[in-house]
């Protein structure tokens, strides 16, 4: 099935991004497969991000000196212990996971200063494409994807797509989002890498997890020739449709997952958008043997998750939320635990949220502890996929959907979508 409503706002986008072109690709190590405890450090280091620059200071996470992709299997228990040797405090955020409370940055676990240890234990009960973000406080901290595998891999591979936007100046240091960029110039990076390139054999089938770390850019991607089959979204299987054109567009922190079936011998272009025209990041060369005869049938949905079939919006509780950046929104270092939640809500009753974009611009909208869906316009059905990540574009309203079945203090970002653009916040309780 096509899904031609795939992502809020893929027309309004497309149109300010332009025609699309391609998208960036290429395998982070697989790194502390299998694990169930790992010690990780938020370090500084230097690398090239652009050919013609001097090398840039960024910070990574790294265990025993090695840079860290996250790589689990589902139904394990994750212990991490995290160190920062940044300057800044830092409040690590995993974007994706629901109904873990006791990780939950600001309203549970309060920012560590630097050489301080955050401990977190992460039950891995859903597969799926995760993100843990140090960035919540400090722009210029580490990010990272953490992968965790079903029991039952459907792919012959499974490669992660890692898209960050940086503002460089001409000495190669990186200023952070917030701030006025000036004479920066904007560099974009796969994987941490200026262009990434992925060699595939034909009737191979390929798992790309494609991620927009950017903070504040919405994305258009597009990779020529090749049919993507969109198979999740923002951690949780979707019905599985074909994008329109090889076209997908991500806001900030947005995941995407797509089965690629490599065809006959030839390579593909992978081209970026972001309204200032096409990129390109990288490729798709399709060479050698084929893998097996013939191609495989079409893939089918990957395993449900806990969320719910169905959500009873009759009786839902109707809250209205205006994200203009004014007070009772704050930012993220003013935030504390004991002020008024923007709403409450009994645990297992329905909740159904009218956000509105007060601002001319764009800006993206994510709920913490809980998946939600987009519902029509007449409140007579949803988009078949669920988001935890939304971008609305100026003046807009649109109307989510989520059953709280989530106790706890959960907390909602609130960030406009150019560079200088600041990051709000605000939580909600389930009692």
């Amino acid at each position: 099935m096509e899904n031609q409503d795939f992502l809020p706002l893929r027309r309004a986008i497309l149109a300010g991004l332009g025609a699309l072109a391609l998208t960036g690709i290429a395998g982070f190590p697989a790194f502390a497969q299998g694990a169930k405890r790992l010690a990780l450090r938020a370090v500084a280091r230097k690398t090239r991000l652009k050919a013609d620059l001097p090398e840039s200071p960024v910070s990574l996470l790294e265990s025993n000196g090695q840079s860290a992709s996250l790589r689990l299997r589902q139904g394990e228990e994750f212990q991490v212990s995290l160190t920062s040797e940044l300057s800044s405090l830092s409040a690590w955020n995993l974007i994706g996971f629901d109904g873990l409370n006791t990780i939950e940055p600001l309203t549970v676990v309060k920012p560590a200063a630097s050489g301080a240890t955050t401990d977190l234990t992460i039950p891995l009960r859903q597969a799926g494409t995760f993100l843990l973000d140090g960035r919540l406080l400090d722009g210029l901290a580490p990010v990272t994807p953490l992968i965790v595998e079903d029991s039952k891999p459907a792919t012959d591979r499974d490669e992660v797509l890692l898209i960050e936007d940086w503002r460089l100046m001409p000495d190669g240091r990186a200023i952070a989002p917030g701030t006025d960029p000036k004479d920066a110039i904007t560099v974009y990076t796969a994987n941490r890498q200026p262009s990434l390139d992925l060699k595939l054999r034909p009737n191979e089938r390929l798992r790309l997890r494609i991620i927009n770390a950017c903070q504040r850019m919405p994305i258009g991607l597009k990779i020529d020739s090749l049919e993507l089959r969109v198979m999740a979204i923002d951690s949780q299987p979707a019905e599985p449709f074909v994008a329109r054109d090889g076209q997908l567009v991500l806001a900030p922190g947005s995941r995407t997952d797509v089965f690629i079936d490599a065809p006959q011998a030839g390579t593909s272009a992978i081209t970026l958008f972001d309204g200032s025209g096409p990129r390109k990041i990288g490729q798709i060369a399709i060479t050698g043997d084929a893998l097996r005869p013939a191609p495989l049938p079409p893939a089918s949905a990957l395993p449900s998750s806990h969320l719910p079939a169905q959500i009873d919006l009759k009786n839902a509780t109707r809250i209205e939320l205006q994200l203009d950046g004014k007070a009772p929104w704050i930012a993220p270092s003013d935030f504390t635990a004991n002020a008024a939640p923007a709403f409450q809500i009994k645990r297992g009753r329905a909740a159904v949220i009218a956000l509105t974009n007060k601002d001319t611009k764009p800006i993206v909208f994510r709920l913490h502890g809980h998946h939600f869906r987009l519902l029509d316009r007449l409140d007579d059905g949803w988009k078949p996929f669920w988001l935890d990540t939304l971008l609305l574009t100026g003046g807009q309203t649109q109307r989510i959907a989520f059953l709280a079945e989530h106790s706890g203090q959960w907390l909602m970002e609130s960030t406009g979508i150019d560079w200088v653009s600041l990051r709000f916040v605000r939580h909600y309780s389930v009692s």
